[in-house]
């Protein structure tokens, strides 16, 4: 139980960290387009192309409708068609982190009804988790490093189902607006933002671990008395 309660909460603390990396801080986004010359690329002010970017990310969120944006460049059909696959992908993963949070929930409510050691088995439970997951990011990190290209191009292909994905940069105004290099720094900001989150209840789990192990010699003492 221990161990469900922990797998659900690194995958809430993983889609959650996506979430503020990406919506957290717009600033990045002005950062990256100066970083990579975007505005050359697009011909655009840079103004533009951050006015393009909170009306992308709000369509990603369900915030709105459609892509329609209007600009001095025009997005594209291709560019619509792929961003409403991302869309449907990342709304995917919010609801996998609401799926999450009722799982710990009803974690939490059967360690309660059970009257079990939640301190112990939850502490307990977060440290296998923890590695379990650590094995996972150390495989994905290594991947991105190693080739951030195949590892991005093996990504597209597991959770998109066609190949609009595969932009012209001549043509298509998406992948100018957000080249490659973009999304190694996004992959790192997600990267440090889930370690960091981990690590915090890494710390808790030791503190409850500390206190199950304080009761349960409390309980002994006072046993002995009796």
């Amino acid at each position: 139980m221990g161990i469900l309660f922990s797998l659900a909460l690194i995958l809430v603390l993983l889609i959650s960290s996506f979430q503020f990396a990406a919506y957290g801080d717009f600033g990045f986004y002005e950062k990256e387009y100066k970083k990579y010359d975007v505005v050359s690329d697009l011909d655009m002010e840079l103004k533009d192309v951050m006015y393009v970017t909170y009306e992308m990310m709000d369509y990603l969120i369900g915030d709105r409708e459609n892509l329609d944006v209007y600009t001095v460049v025009e997005v594209n059909e291709q560019d619509k068609l792929h961003m409403a696959d991302v869309k449907n992908l990342f709304l995917g993963g919010l609801m996998v982190r609401r799926v999450s949070a009722a799982v710990m929930m009803l974690c939490l409510f059967v360690l309660w009804v059970t009257k079990a050691n939640w301190k112990k088995i939850l502490a307990r439970g977060y440290q296998i988790g923890l590695g379990i997951a650590t094995a996972g990011v150390a495989f994905l990190a290594g991947a991105l490093i190693v080739d951030f290209n195949t590892a991005f191009t093996v990504f597209h292909e597991i959770f998109f189902t066609n190949d609009l994905w595969l932009f012209d940069p001549a043509e298509d105004y998406m992948i100018r607006m957000l080249p490659e290099g973009f999304f190694y720094d996004m992959a790192l900001r997600i990267g440090g933002i889930f370690i960091i989150s981990m690590l915090i209840f890494l710390a808790v789990s030791v503190f409850l671990a500390r206190q199950a192990k304080k009761d349960e010699n409390e309980r002994k003492i006072k046993s002995t008395y009796e």
